[in-house]
């Protein structure tokens, strides 16, 4: 081991004869992880990757499980909310479990509990079964997403070496929902639907040998109590925003299940805000927050997810109902905008960030998804690939990469280590809640703009394909703009430079 010490000046240096006795020096905690942290890097890498890619690769399975299981249009988006709803509303009170019990812990029962629920789903015989599963494996993933950040966070703390994890971990939570949808389609195309439930069997696997392998147990020295009032508060503001915002798409924005179910949410969220100032051991300490550039980040993941969902979701509709691409064909579509957003990821993280900070990068990100999303508009009924698609796709996955991985890294650098897992965990809520109200928001937009296209035309096939192509192009539109208010956004939030190191950070260990 090695330290740095300050030596004092040659006047000022008193003898050996003269020196009085001093404390022994106490050397920097050691890191249990250092000698295995790339290969617990791959580990935390596959859990991340099942989480996010969780939350498309059933989406293109949808038309056959449906199929298979008889259920209605109605239905079929709880599928996809079930998920997200147990996803949202249960991270923080996980996060901040994986500081009392131990995140080698949570970890495991995340991973065990996901692969649980996957067989369940494969094996579904109906519709409330498969929509159990895929509650139970939000939940389970609302236990591992904290853990695996959290891991990552503790277990890389050389700076350079730090930024290099945090680009592929950016990068996987960047791209992880367009592998979904090709692996997806792979699934679905060449097997069944079941198998894009069961493959989380074939991913969890070899990422348990590893974390029993690779992981010691940590937990947090203090073990803060577990915030009842602030638990149920949180859990439920989330549960009742993210299902508000899922019910809009389907049942507009008059219907009390909409509105009132958003009310009591932000009733809700205003509660745990005020509770979390008086009581003494907070679930989500407000200094977590209140630090300008974390702040910043978790805003910029809210936002990014948010803007984001409208290239996946409404992109992968037009592929395949406008200009008839097979769900193979619509995932392999992505996949340039996936290696740009890698490469921008890792540029980002270990040559950008550390010298020019996170103000300048997350600005130009949003910018760039803009400006993506934007010409993205120019779309038509036709359809062409390499002269309307390609070329935004390039910009807004560079623009993602920018964005996602220099968030995370800034969203948890410099975060006590008690606070570890539930900084963790806010940083997948945002990026969680953030795509689930974006995905009904934007959906509602482009619902209703095809409706009011409709009103006054005849409704032949031209003019269905004009207005379906019409609420396409509003949804690229508003997911444009939400890009522009990032920019803002973190252009007025995030401080300038390079971020200083924080006294009350986890202390760098020396190897």
């Amino acid at each position: 081991m090695t330290e740095i010490e300050t030596a004092p000046s040659a006047q000022n240096r008193p003898s050996i004869r003269d020196a009085a006795p001093t404390a022994p020096r106490q050397d920097p905690p050691v890191n249990p992880h250092h000698a295995r942290r790339w290969l617990i890097l791959a580990v935390l890498g596959l859990a991340q990757l099942m989480i996010v890619l969780d939350a498309t690769v059933v989406n293109i399975a949808l038309p056959d499980a449906q199929k298979a299981l008889a259920f209605s249009n109605g239905d079929r988006q709880w599928i996809v909310t079930a998920y997200s709803l147990a996803f949202g509303g249960l991270l923080l009170f996980c996060g901040r479990l994986a500081d009392l019990i131990g995140r080698k812990n949570t970890f495991l029962i995340g991973l065990l509990g996901f692969a649980l629920a996957s067989l369940l789903g494969g094996l579904a015989p109906n519709f409330e079964v498969l929509v159990t599963a895929r509650a139970l494996q939000g939940a389970a993933g609302a236990m591992l997403a904290p853990s695996a950040l959290s891991l990552l966070t503790t277990t890389f703390t050389d700076a350079r070496e730090r930024g290099t994890a945090f680009a592929v971990f950016g990068g996987i939570a960047g791209s992880g929902a367009a592998i979904g949808l090709l692996l997806g389609g792979l699934l679905t195309e060449y097997f069944n639907w079941r198998w894009t439930l069961f493959v989380n069997l074939v991913l969890t696997a070899p990422a348990i040998i590893g974390a029993l392998l690779l992981l010691h147990s940590q937990r947090s020295e203090h073990r803060p109590k577990l915030d009842v009032v602030g638990t149920l508060a949180v859990t439920g503001s989330l549960f009742s925003l993210v299902y508000g915002f899922s019910n809009a798409s389907s049942h507009g924005w008059h219907s009390a299940s909409t509105w009132g179910f958003l009310a009591v949410g932000a009733a809700l969220l205003a509660l745990f805000t005020w509770w979390q100032t008086r009581t003494a051991h907070p679930l989500l300490p407000l200094r977590i927050l209140l630090d300008r550039d974390r702040g910043g980040s978790f805003a910029a993941m809210f936002i990014a997810s948010a803007g984001m969902f409208g290239v996946f979701l409404f992109l992968t509709y037009y592929l395949q109902a406008m200009i008839g691409y097979s769900p193979v064909k619509t995932g392999l579509a992505f996949m340039p905008m996936i290696a740009v957003l890698m490469v921008a990821a890792t540029l980002a993280t270990t040559r950008l960030l550390p010298r020019i900070g996170a103000r300048p990068l997350l600005s130009l990100g949003m910018v760039l998804s803009a400006v993506g999303m934007a010409w993205m508009t120019g779309i038509g009924v036709t359809g062409d690939y390499v002269g309307q698609i390609l070329g935004p796709l390039l910009l807004i996955g560079a623009g993602i990469g920018l964005v996602m991985a220099p968030a995370m890294g800034s969203a948890t650098l410099g975060v006590n280590p008690d606070d570890a897992g539930v900084a963790s965990a806010t940083v997948n809520t945002m990026q969680q809640i953030g795509g689930s109200i974006g995905t009904a928001l934007l959906n509602t937009l482009a619902t209703s703009a095809a409706t009011a296209y409709l009103v006054g035309k005849t409704p032949t096939a031209a003019v269905l394909a004009e207005a379906q192509l019409h609420s396409y192009t509003t949804a690229f539109w508003w997911s444009a703009g939400i890009f522009a208010v990032g920019a803002v956004v973190c252009g007025l939030l995030l401080r300038p430079g390079v971020r200083a190191a924080d006294p009350d950070a986890a202390p760098v260990v020396h190897m």
